[in-house]
Order: structure tokens, then C-alpha cells, then sequence
């Protein structure tokens, strides 16, 4: 008797390559398990995501007030047509704009920098990512009066700082660019460790053979850093960057707290203008129309980075 590997004939191999099909890797039933298990999520999705949008499309073409029953007259697309005149939704979008453009830089760089410099302690780096991370938990309400605290004249800690060092502190609640200084520390304070946390798992996920090699031929720590970590990080910088402007375009937590987007509604972010208008003057159709106007103009922009994405990979994939 004779031990070895029996060649299969060409027909059989064929014949059992072909019936390795999805269909038969598995029962038939598992799609409808797993359409059952992600009914919990798609009935919570449909209902408080889906389902909003809808009818917000639908209150948006009535004269619909929050105070009276009912969808109101029919008036189509006329508060459409209000939003893109009015004169204080484009400055509340540019409001929206301008905190994006104060705060995308820091919290795509900082962070960046931070996890790079944590990644390399020899010691305590779960104290670091702890103590980066740890703000991003706090409540936004909590953020906002800790930091209304810090900035009360002549009392709050970070307006003694300035006077420590022999600078004027700004005007904090009174002046346009006070407002706008004060709302960009809070939210670089408080979100900067979301962004250290993406980065920081990143990081993790480059190996060290790499490092290794690039010591024996010489390369120092900052050579390191800026021909391997900077480079293999791009993929998570570009996610960080689309992630975070988004949040900058959606900001309203900080600024309504914090400064009730004074003063004089200077720093009133789009989504605190259609609070106003919907809560406020009651004018809840306009507020509808209003949301959609933002709504796409977000979409716009998530396509629009999609696009470019699929645009820049392309060469390299090829």
C-alpha cells in the first residue's frame, strides 16, 4: 500500500469548485436572521431619523405655527424662497462657517502632535490618554459653566491669567471677538480628545518592524516621525478632518449656552437661528424649510469629500 495525495480528476475539481457558492456556504435562513437582527435598529432608525425628515419635508410647505394645531395653509415653496432671501439665516451660516474655520485646524493638528508625542513615552501612556480624553465625557452644560466661571472678570481663572502675564483680558460675553476666543478654547478643551483617541488607535495599529528597520538604517525619532507615522496617519487625518468639520458646521451646544450667541447675535450659529425661529417666533414651516436648506448644504459637503476621496485614491490605487 501506497500513502500519498490522490489527484482528483479535472471534472470532479470543476464540479467542486462551481458548488462552492455563497448560496451553499451557509442556510438560506441566515438573511432573515440577520434582517431580524438588525430590525431593532432599522425600526429606531426609521422612526427618529428617517421619519423626522419627512415630515419636516412635509410642515416645510404649510404655514405651520408650534402654537395652533394643524399644518396651516398651503404656501409650497414660499419659505424656501424666505430662507435663501433672509439676510439672517446666511449670517447665522456664516457664524457656522467661521467657528468650523477656528476650530477644524487645532483639532486636526493639536491632537495629531499630542498622540505622536504620547505614543513615544516610555512610561504612563494610559495616564495621557486618560487625562486627553477624559473632557470629551463631560456633559456640555458642565464644560459651559465651569468655563462661564474661568471667564468672569476679574474672579474667572483664565481672566487673571492674562493680567498675570501683563496682558488686558478680552471681553469675554461683551465683545464679538472675545465671544469667539472664549467658545474655541471651551470646544478645543473639551473635544480634543476624541480626535486624540482616533489618532492614538492609528497609531497603534503601525508596527514597530517598521520602526526597527528605519533605527538600523538610521533614522532618527523625528525622521521616523515625519517618513512613517505622518504618512501612514493620512487616511486617519482625512477622516478627522471630514468628522470634525461636520461637528464645527453642527455646532449650537456651547455657543447657546455658553454666550446665547451673543452679543448682539454675533456668534448665533444656523441651527441656533432655526431654534429661534421655530421655538421662539413660532414659525414652525420657516424653521422646517430651514432645516432642509442646512440639511443638504451638510450633505453637499459629505459628497463633495467623498468625491474628492475617490478622486486622490484613485492614481494611487492604480
Amino acid at each position: 500500500m501506497t500513502t500519498g495525495a490522490v489527484a482528483l480528476p479535472a471534472r470532479k475539481v470543476d464540479e467542486t469548485s462551481r458548488s462552492a457558492t455563497p448560496e451553499d456556504r451557509g442556510p438560506r435562513g441566515h438573511t432573515k436572521v440577520g434582517w431580524l437582527f438588525a430590525a431593532p435598529f432599522l425600526t429606531l432608525y426609521v422612526l427618529f431619523l428617517i421619519g423626522p425628515v419627512l415630515i419636516g419635508a412635509v410642515i416645510s410647505l404649510f404655514n405651520t405655527t408650534t402654537v395652533t394645531p394643524g399644518l396651516g395653509t398651503w404656501v409650497g415653496l414660499s419659505n424656501y424662497a424666505d430662507v435663501l432671501s433672509s439676510g439672517d439665516f446666511w449670517a447665522s451660516m456664516w457664524h457656522s462657517v467661521l467657528f468650523t474655520l477656528l476650530t477644524t485646524p487645532l483639532l486636526l493638528l493639536l491632537p495629531l502632535l499630542f498622540a505622536i508625542l504620547a505614543s513615544r513615552m516610555a512610561r504612563g501612556q494610559w495616564f495621557y490618554r486618560l487625562a486627553f480624553f477624559a473632557p470629551f465625557v463631560v456633559p456640555s452644560a458642565a464644560v459651559c459653566l465651569i468655563f462661564a466661571f474661568m471667564y468672569t472678570p476679574e474672579t474667572g481663572l483664565i481672566s487673571n491669567v492674562f493680567g498675570w502675564v501683563g496682558l488686558t483680558p478680552p471681553d469675554f460675553f461683551g465683545s464679538t471677538s472675545g465671544a469667539w476666543f472664549a467658545v474655541t478654547l471651551l470646544t478645543l478643551w473639551w473635544t480634543f480628545g476624541f480626535n486624540f483617541i482616533l489618532y492614538t488607535a492609528a497609531i497603534q495599529e503601525i508596527s514597530e518592524e517598521v520602526y526597527e528597520a528605519a533605527a538600523i538604517d538610521g533614522a532618527g525619532p523625528w525622521q521616523q516621525i515625519r517618513s512613517i507615522t505622518i504618512p501612514l496617519l493620512r487616511p486617519t487625518m482625512s477622516l478627522v478632518l471630514i468628522l470634525q468639520v461636520l461637528a464645527s458646521l453642527k455646532v449650537f451646544d456651547q455657543i447657546y449656552i455658553l454666550l446665547a450667541g451673543g452679543p448682539n447675535y454675533s456668534t448665533r450659529p444656523v441651527i441656533q437661528y432655526i431654534f429661534d425661529t421655530g421655538f421662539t417666533s413660532y414659525r414652525g414651516g420657516y424653521a422646517a424649510a430651514a432645516t432642509l436648506v442646512y440639511f443638504v448644504i451638510l450633505v453637499t459637503v459629505s459628497v463633495l469629500w467623498l468625491l474628492i476621496r475617490r478622486r486622490t485614491a484613485g492614481p494611487q490605487s492604480a
